[in-house]
C-alpha cells in the first residue's frame, strides 16, 4: 500500500514513511492510493473478533510494510492502558447506542489513535536510529492524548500548543501536569486556529521541518484517521442485525477527522446509511453540508471547546474525493481559500455531499438542555460534545433506524458544563483524582510564528 498527497506533488510513499512524514511535503494531506473494499463474507467473519484483533485486521490492510506480528504487538500494547476490556464499549440508552470512546488514559476519543501513534513512532524511530520533535496544536483533547501517548518515550520530544484559557480547566491540567522531560506545553495567547496556523506554517517550512525532524500528531497524520476507522467497524458489528443492515452514525466534530474516519469506513464497504455531522455555533462544516457555504467566520467560545474551530484540517481529504481524486483541483481550491476565506461548490457536488452526510448545528442552550434531559430520562451523563451529537441525532434520525452516537469524552472533563446543566458534579474517575493539586509546567507565548519557532529551536532534540 502506497500513499499519495491530496495535492499530487510527491512520489508515492510507504505506510511507514507516511506516518513519519505527517503532513505531505507539498503541503497536502496523505491518503492511500486506493481504499480496500471489504466484502460481506469478510465483514461477517469480523463479528467474532475482539477490538484488538479487529484493529489488526483493519489496520494491516493499510500498513502492509510492518510485519504482522510486530503490528499486533504494537496494537495490543496500545490498548493495555484502557480501563474497559472492550476498549470502546457500547451502551444502549432509550433506543440510542452510545459508543463510549473515553476509556483511555486521558478520557477522550483521541486516546484510541494516539496511544497507537506513540508506539508506532517509537518503533519506527528505533528501527531508523532517528529522533523526532513532535509539534501539534490542540483545542482541548488532542494535546493531552498526544502527551500521554509519547511521555517518557525514547528519541521523542513533544511540543503542544493550546489556546490559553480556552480549553476546559481539566483539559489544561491534563496537559500541564505531565512533567516528563520530553514534554513541552505552550499556551498561546489566541485561538485554536492561531495554534493550528502556526503548526502548519512550521511544517510547510521544509528546511526547518527537516533540520528539527518535526513529526505530526494532529489528525493530519494518516495513522490517526486509520486507527479511528476501526471503531466504526466495531460498533457496527455490535449492533447491526446482519452484515447488510444500514446504520446512522452521529459524530460531533470540528476538525472533520473523526467523521472522515467514518467516511473511509463507508468507502471500505461498511453499510452506513448516513454520517450525521454535528457542530456547535462554530458551524462552518454544517454550512458546507447544508448550504454549500464553506466560508470563514469568527471563532465562538462555547461549552464544547474541542469543537471551537473554523478551519477543519481534515476537510482537504474529503475534498480530494469530492473532486474525483483530482489533486490539481484541490491545489486550486486551497489557493482560492487562502486568498478569499471561502469555497464554492456546484449543484452536483452538493448533491454528492448530501448522499454521505447530513448536518445540524446545536447551540449552547440546546447542548445544556440535552445533557439535563438525557440524564433525567436515562440516568446517563453526556459530556457537552457528545450532547451536541445526541441532540442532532434525535432531531434528524427517523424512527426505526439503528443510531450510534459517538461519545467523545468523559463528562468529568467538562464538570462546569455538567453542573450548569444538571446541578450535579459528574463522578470523577481515578485518572482525574486530585489533578488540581498536582504541580504543573507551561510556557505562555504570544500567537507569533517566530516566537514559537525560536522556543522549539531552543528545546528540540
Amino acid at each position: 500500500m502506497k500513499y499519495i498527497s491530496t495535492r499530487g506533488n510527491i512520489d508515492p510513499v510507504s505506510f511507514k514513511d507516511a506516518v513519519m512524514m505527517g503532513l505531505a511535503t507539498d503541503g497536502g494531506l496523505l491518503l492511500p492510493e486506493r481504499i480496500p473494499v471489504i466484502d460481506q463474507t469478510t465483514l461477517e467473519s469480523w463479528k467474532k473478533l475482539s477490538y484488538r484483533d479487529l484493529a489488526c485486521a483493519v489496520i494491516s490492510l493499510f500498513a502492509d510494510d510492518i510485519p504482522i506480528e510486530d503490528l499486533k504487538r504494537l496494537i495490543y500494547r496500545s490498548y493495555d492502558s484502557f480501563d474497559h476490556p472492550d476498549i470502546t464499549p457500547l451502551v444502549r440508552e432509550n433506543g440510542v447506542y452510545i459508543l463510549e470512546l473515553f476509556h483511555g488514559p486521558t478520557l477522550a476519543f483521541k486516546d484510541v489513535a494516539l496511544q497507537l501513534l506513540g508506539n508506532l513512532f517509537e518503533y519506527l524511530l528505533k528501527e531508523r536510529k532517528q529522533k523526532m520533535n513532535i509539534v501539534g496544536a490542540t483545542s482541548g483533547d488532542t494535546g493531552s492524548a498526544a502527551i500521554y501517548g509519547v511521555r517518557g518515550k525514547e528519541n521523542i520530544s513533544i511540543f503542544i500548543l493550546h489556546p490559553h484559557g480556552k480549553t476546559s480547566p481539566v483539559q489544561a491540567l491534563q496537559m500541564t501536569t505531565v512533567l516528563d522531560a520530553n514534554v513541552h506545553n505552550i499556551a498561546v495567547q489566541g485561538t485554536f486556529d492561531d495554534c493550528q496556523n502556526i503548526v502548519k506554517a512550521l511544517f510547510n517550512d521544509l528546511p526547518f521541518k527537516e533540520k528539527y525532524a518535526l513529526g505530526a500528531v494532529n489528525s493530519i497524520n494518516w495513522a490517526r484517521v486509520l486507527a479511528q476507522v476501526v471503531y466504526y467497524f466495531y460498533a457496527y458489528l455490535q449492533v447491526a442485525a446482519n452484515s447488510v443492515e444500514k446504520v446512522i452514525f452521529s459524530v460531533p466534530t470540528g476538525n472533520f477527522g473523526d467523521i472522515f474516519a467514518g467516511y473511509v469506513a463507508k468507502r471500505m464497504g461498511l453499510p452506513i446509511k448516513k454520517l450525521l455531522l454535528a457542530t456547535n455555533e462554530n458551524n462552518i462544516l454544517t454550512r458546507f453540508i447544508n448550504d454549500g457555504d464553506y466560508s470563514l467566520g469568527g471563532v465562538v467560545q462555547t461549552v464544547s471547546p474541542s469543537m471551537d474551530i473554523q478551519v477543519a484540517s481534515n476537510f482537504e481529504r474529503y475534498l480530494y474525493y469530492l473532486y474525483d481524486e483530482n489533486p490539481a483541483r484541490v491545489r486550486e481550491s486551497f489557493e482560492i481559500f487562502a486568498n478569499t476565506g471561502r469555497l464554492e461548490f456546484s449543484h452536483e457536488e452538493r448533491l454528492r455531499v448530501a448522499e454521505d452526510f447530513a448536518s445540524q448545528s446545536v447551540n449552547q442552550e440546546e447542548t445544556l438542555a440535552t445533557i439535563a434531559s438525557f440524564n433525567r430520562e436515562n440516568g446517563y451523563l453526556l459530556d457537552p460534545h457528545t450532547a451536541v451529537g445526541v441532540k442532532a441525532a434525535l432531531d434528524m434520525t427517523p424512527d426505526g433506524t439503528r443510531l450510534i452516537c459517538l461519545a467523545t469524552a468523559h463528562p468529568a472533563k467538562f464538570g462546569d458544563a455538567v453542573v450548569s446543566a444538571t446541578g450535579m458534579e459528574p463522578p470523577r474517575p481515578a485518572a482525574l483524582a486530585g489533578i488540581e493539586k498536582l504541580p504543573s509546567r507551561c510556557e505562555i507565548k504570544e500567537a507569533d510564528l517566530d516566537t514559537i519557532r525560536n522556543y522549539i529551536m531552543g528545546k528540540a532534540l
